[in-house]
């Protein structure tokens, strides 16, 4: 602790990233990281943006690319707001539409940002508890609330909830604002970017870190009706103008309009995913029902730090959360066909030797 640090530095509990490690022949399944890699057109418009022109700010509304999202879920470019990965949208969002009088609600088993932003911007908040099978409940956000997140489908469980659920939340809290965060939302879950036509709360967040595979350019965006948009702008312009620089925009504008390399990847994922969850269960793994990238699995002859540490012994790492009712759970990312591989002849062996 420094004596120069602002008061509130003391208290603040950081989020804590997974794990980047350098470790020879790694099979790394600890970040939710796309396997297959950004698609060809969004390289080459970013090696194309490289330039004489990088002397210049880049738009600092990013009109191309709000556009580009715009057209593929048929809103209009004013409805989207983009930003510095999906977390800095977030981080918007809280200080635009989520503090409150009121407390914030969100599960007490999701992304572990949600706290931390909580702290740094001073908002009260209650964590829902999910129901034992790790679902959420939407009946359990009956309750008073100045505002909602919820991932969804929720991290790190994996569980997707229908839009029906969502348009039910929706309904309850009318007069509140909503936030779904839909990072993991196209392997599987169901996107409630279409309720946004009817529910004037309703601010739907996501990122192109997973399905569209670039972790690594940091770019996010937020689709709602305009004056939520309009908040989330006010905070940017009041704190980086220009958050997406030439490079990224050109990059996610390409990744965006090209459906055919999206739409492939996430196919080998899905399909990955499906068979790793019944290679686990065959071993005797508890795998909850998982719409996203990342299965979660625990076994009941094995703790979950000590499974974490046995694979990572044989270089495959995967995210272990030492936390009430998760302990045992081990976060396990959807690789390439060969990496899983690898990951299911590995637990194979832990299991059968004890």
């Amino acid at each position: 602790m420094s004596t120069f640090w602002s008061p509130i530095v003391s208290t603040l509990k950081p989020y804590v990233a997974g794990e980047q490690p350098r470790i020879a022949n790694l099979v790394k399944l600890n970040t939710n990281e796309n396997p297959y890699g950004p698609s060809p057109k969004a390289i080459a418009a970013m090696q194309a943006a490289i330039g004489d022109s990088l002397k210049l700010y880049p738009d600092p509304t990013a009109l191309t690319l709000r556009a580009a999202i715009a057209a593929a879920y048929g809103v209009e470019p004013d409805e989207v707001f983009v930003g510095n990965g999906s977390d800095e949208v977030l981080a918007h969002a809280f200080v635009a539409l989520l503090k409150h009088e009121r407390p914030l609600l969100y599960p007490d088993i999701t992304y572990s940002f949600y706290p931390t932003y909580c702290r740094l911007f001073g908002i009260e908040s209650v964590e829902v508890p999910l129901r034992d099978d790790f679902s959420v409940d939407i009946a359990d956000y009956r309750r008073p609330a100045g505002a909602i997140i919820l991932p969804n489908p929720n991290a790190p469980t994996g569980i997707g909830l229908p839009l029906q659920a969502i348009e039910a939340l929706l309904r309850d809290h009318a007069d509140k604002p909503v936030v779904v965060d839909e990072a993991y939302v196209d392997f599987g879950g169901e996107s409630a970017v279409p309720l946004t036509r009817r529910h004037d709360n309703l601010l739907v967040v996501h990122t192109l870190s997973k399905s569209r595979s670039l972790a690594g350019l940091r770019v996010g965006y937020a689709i709602g009706q305009r004056p939520l948009i309009e908040a989330l702008e006010r905070v940017k312009d009041s704190f980086n103008s220009y958050p997406l620089d030439r490079i990224a925009q050109a990059g996610a504008t390409a990744a965006v309009e090209d459906r055919a390399w999206f739409d492939e990847t996430r196919r080998r994922v899905i399909e990955s995913r499906g068979r790793v969850v019944g290679a686990l269960r065959q071993h005797g793994f508890d795998v909850l029902p998982s719409s996203a990238n990342f299965v979660f699995a625990r076994h009941p002859d094995h703790a979950g730090a000590a499974l974490a540490t046995a694979l990572r012994d044989r270089a495959i790492l995967v995210r272990h959360f030492a936390k009430p009712r998760i302990s045992d759970f081990l976060r396990i990312t959807i690789g390439t066909a060969e990496e899983c591989d690898r990951l299911l002849e590995a637990v194979a062996e832990i299991v059968e030797n004890g």
